[in-house]
């Protein structure tokens, strides 16, 4: 992997969790831009991959599909296994058929497996359990996010952990019986993972799962003096799908 283009699409996945979409975005396409200047398949294949990865982060799947169809072509085409295991993945999640969305992240996780790559597999779980739950099968979900979690005791890969923790909550919340106690302390979990690492993006996402968990339990107050002074926070990226999301819900709690 070449080092300028590794540290520049590496700062931008850091911007975004810290909380500077645009700042992130900027440096994923420097960081694409020396890739494809570099005329080396490996590396524009990996860089590919990682930066449709950020925008999956930011939820602009069709920037996501064009990048890891790219992504899958190139590794495909020079047998790159591993670039071509993450893009499967990170395209299954972006189908809009689900069906076929799970059974291309079981090949890519499958494959991953097989050659033993281990590196970010708690959230490509996540995105897996993600798929699960749009098909109705929660308790498949909430089991995989178990072992996405037990992952992340188990090697320390605690990038995407407060993610997990809100995951799991919601996916509670979407049960014939709902546990509401349980996914409120599974927010409130995320939250405190987030803040500790200073994740302003993970933290953003934990407080309107909790905000509107609470706003459906009448404590509307509380929820937008939750969600207020994180949002007020961000300084950038008022046009991604999380900050509109945001404030359409702090204006619904007003």
């Amino acid at each position: 992997m070449d080092p300028g283009v590794a540290c520049r699409i590496f700062a931008g996945w850091s911007l975004w969790l810290r909380g500077y979409p645009e700042q992130a975005l900027r440096r994923a396409d420097e960081a694409l831009t020396l890739a494809q200047a570099l005329t080396n398949p490996f590396v524009h294949s990996h860089v590919l991959v990682l930066v449709a990865w950020l925008h999956q982060y930011r939820r602009e799947i069709s920037a996501m599909r064009e990048r890891v169809e790219a992504a899958i072509a190139l590794a495909s085409e020079h047998a790159y296994v591993q670039q071509w295991a993450w893009g499967m993945i990170l395209r299954g999640w972006a189908v809009t058929d689900w069906t076929a969305g799970v059974t291309q992240m079981r090949q890519g996780l499958d494959t991953l497996l097989t050659i033993g790559t281990v590196s970010f597999r708690p959230y490509l779980l996540a995105l897996f359990a993600e798929g699960h739950a749009a098909l109705g099968r929660f308790v498949e979900g909430l089991n995989i996010l178990d072992e996405a979690l037990g992952l992340v005791e188990k090697n320390g890969q605690r990038l995407h952990e407060a993610e997990l923790y809100r995951l799991r909550g919601e996916l509670l919340l979407k049960q014939s019986v709902s546990d509401e106690q349980q996914a409120e302390s599974y927010f409130q979990q995320a939250l405190d993972v987030a803040r500790r690492q200073q994740a302003k993006s993970w933290e953003l996402r934990a407080a309107m799962s909790l905000s509107r968990l609470w706003q459906q339990q009448g404590e509307r107050t509380e929820a937008q003096e939750l969600l207020a002074p994180i949002y007020g926070w961000f300084t950038e990226g008022f046009d991604t799908a999380d900050l509109q999301e945001a404030k359409a819900l702090l204006e619904a709690l007003a």
